[in-house]
């Protein structure tokens, strides 16, 4: 069975390391061109394409498979399975249409929840107790193409984006082998999706990041989670300490508080102790802006904070 993988980092790269050591070795991997990164702007390459080369198997970067040059490529291999990973284009029909056999996009969310583009901080800012990985057609909808395969997994507790992420992507690799074989084999039955059940999730912007301490300690500790590690979860400073911005990457409810003004510092050592709408949130790592992430006992022995003060 021929095989063309699309995908991005990082999310689709255990993915393809699974498959480059399986009978599934794509013959051609296309994935988006370096790009500029760091404060030297230098370009970097993608470890997808560090994949491909350090296998021997024919890479494309192209910045839009809508490109000629790559249709032509992919009408000329003729390929059975194309398996889309955290691409990042909308494919067009036209494109559906190469494979000879299906095209297939691996999907971190169980769909038809979350479906877009930001499943796995979805699940998180929702407080979902269990997400998992489908295996699905791809469709001219968004995310609404017939299921394969779909398999659930419980969230960890104080879990992040990333960390959840790293541990989806390790097991996507498992299961798309399940689902290729499915496919070689004839064995593969689809089911269509119950559209209305389907929930959305849009692309993350830094204003997502904000902490609001007019919410319960429990929806902002989920938003901890979910911006690590992009964007961050932020606030600020409180202005006798200058109003800078804080970054915070970890964080922990405690579901009692003494009454307070939303986003006041209820403790500033050893604890960093905030009050919520409801509850208060102890910060127990963050990063002042410039600087690195430090754990909260550390950050708090140089900054010039005083019970009482607010952030935000």
């Amino acid at each position: 069975m021929r095989l063309v993988f699309l995908g991005s980092p990082p999310f689709a790269t255990a993915v393809l390391a699974r498959l480059v050591a399986s009978p599934f070795r794509p013959e051609l991997v296309i994935t988006q061109p370096a790009r500029e990164q760091g404060r030297g702007r230098k370009l970097a390459e993608s470890p997808i394409a560090a994949l491909a080369r350090a296998h021997a198997i024919e890479l494309l970067e192209p910045e839009t498979v809508r490109d000629e040059a790559v249709l032509a490529r992919l009408r000329a291999l003729a390929a059975d399975v194309y398996l889309v990973v955290s691409y990042g284009e909308i494919l067009r029909p036209e494109f559906l249409a190469l494979p000879k056999m299906v095209a297939l996009n691996v999907h971190p969310s169980l769909l038809p929840r979350h479906r877009g583009a930001t499943p796995i901080p979805a699940a998180l800012l929702a407080g979902d107790e269990v997400t998992g990985v489908a295996i699905q057609k791809v469709a001219r909808e968004l995310d609404a193409g017939e299921l394969l395969l779909v398999r659930e997994t419980p969230i960890e507790p104080g879990e992040t984006a990333g960390e959840l992420a790293a541990r989806l992507s390790t097991w996507s690799g498992e299961l798309v082998l399940e689902a290729l074989a499915e496919v070689e084999s004839g064995r593969a039955r689809y089911v269509a999706q119950d559209h209305a059940r389907a929930t959305y999730c849009k692309k993350l912007t830094k204003e997502d990041g904000r902490l609001d301490w007019t919410r319960p300690a429990v929806e902002l500790e989920r938003r901890v989670r979910a911006m690590n590690p992009w964007p961050g979860a932020h606030t600020t400073l409180p202005v006798e300490a200058g109003g800078a911005g804080l970054l915070v990457w970890t964080a922990r409810t405690h579901a009692t508080a003494p009454a307070a003004t939303p986003g006041t510092l209820l403790e500033t050592g050893p604890r960093l102790l905030v009050a919520t709408g409801a509850g208060a949130l102890e910060l127990l790592t963050v990063q002042a802006l410039g600087k690195r992430p430090l754990p909260a006992p550390d950050f708090l022995r140089g900054a010039r904070l005083a019970a009482g003060q607010r952030l935000g």
